[in-house]
């Protein structure tokens, strides 16, 4: 047991993934690192920042405050409807970078599970996973709510419009292949080639997707630190990214199109 505890905690650095000593190579990747999450998670995570400070100093208590996810952007329904689709084409080009990065650096997609030789495998393990945070998540949620440390989080605020399920599932499913991709996939092999330890970068990625849910309160940190250790270390374990897009995904589509379905008819829900 003890054994199998340190391997966990330490996993094997995968095949294929060599360290870069040249140091022009090492500030190159450094840069770029920097300039890729200069423009998006690490970007929002200031941002968050920013907006869980502005929630603080609001005379009300976090709990009576509320954000909502994901919100119309026009009282013109087509124009909201391209308005949504165009951050789902942001949120996929963002991972796609990531993924067209490691591409022109060398990596090869299976070498991160990016690869369609074990779909099966790949979606069981999502679900897996989706369950194994899903459920204890809501419950954290509730009850940081209910103490004062969270905000009352909205997952939709659209208009009961007919393309409002699909724009949903399409945002969860962008939502899920941005931040896996780059968070888990791309920094974590970035760090690796740079000689960052398993543990250390584990530990980066977590913060890093805790940082873009602080707008959300301490809860929303806490909670996608937490999110982000066990993916990451899935990640680490098996190298299989697929089985995170997936899982990622399933929560926030239960979240965003079950919300939408159920508001005004679970009593609890804001």
């Amino acid at each position: 047991m003890t054994n199998r505890l340190r391997s966990w905690l330490a996993p094997a650095r995968p095949d294929g993934i060599e360290t870069i000593t040249d140091p022009a190579r090492r500030r190159a990747v450094g840069i770029e690192v920097l300039l890729v999450f200069s423009i998006t998670f690490g970007l929002s995570g200031a941002r968050s920042l920013l907006s869980l400070l502005n929630s603080l100093l609001q005379p009300v208590p976090l709990s009576q405050q509320s954000v909502a996810l994901n919100v119309s952007r026009s009282q013109l329904g087509l124009i909201d409807l391209l308005y949504q689709l165009l951050g789902v084409v942001q949120l996929l080009a963002w991972g796609a970078l990531g993924v067209y990065l490691l591409y022109r650096a060398g990596v090869r997609l299976s070498s991160i599970g990016l690869d369609r030789t074990r779909r099966g495998r790949d979606l069981a393990s999502g679900v897996g996973l989706a369950a194994l945070i899903g459920v204890p998540g809501l419950v954290f949620y509730l009850v940081v709510r209910a103490i004062g440390l969270n905000l009352t989080v909205m997952p939709s605020a659209l208009d009961d419009v007919w393309w409002r399920a699909p724009v949903l599932v399409l945002s969860a499913i962008a939502n899920s292949w941005a931040e896996e991709v780059l968070v888990v996939g791309y920094l974590i092999t970035r760090l690796r080639q740079l000689g960052w330890g398993e543990n250390r970068s584990l530990l980066l990625s977590s913060v890093l997707r805790g940082s873009y849910h602080l707008y959300q309160g301490f809860g929303g940190f806490v909670g996608n630190v937490v999110m982000g250790l066990v993916y990451g270390r899935f990640w680490q374990r098996s190298q299989r990214l697929w089985a995170l897009v997936v899982a990622h995904a399933l929560i926030d589509t239960v979240a965003f199109v079950g919300y939408a379905l159920l508001k005004g008819v679970v009593p609890w829900l804001p």
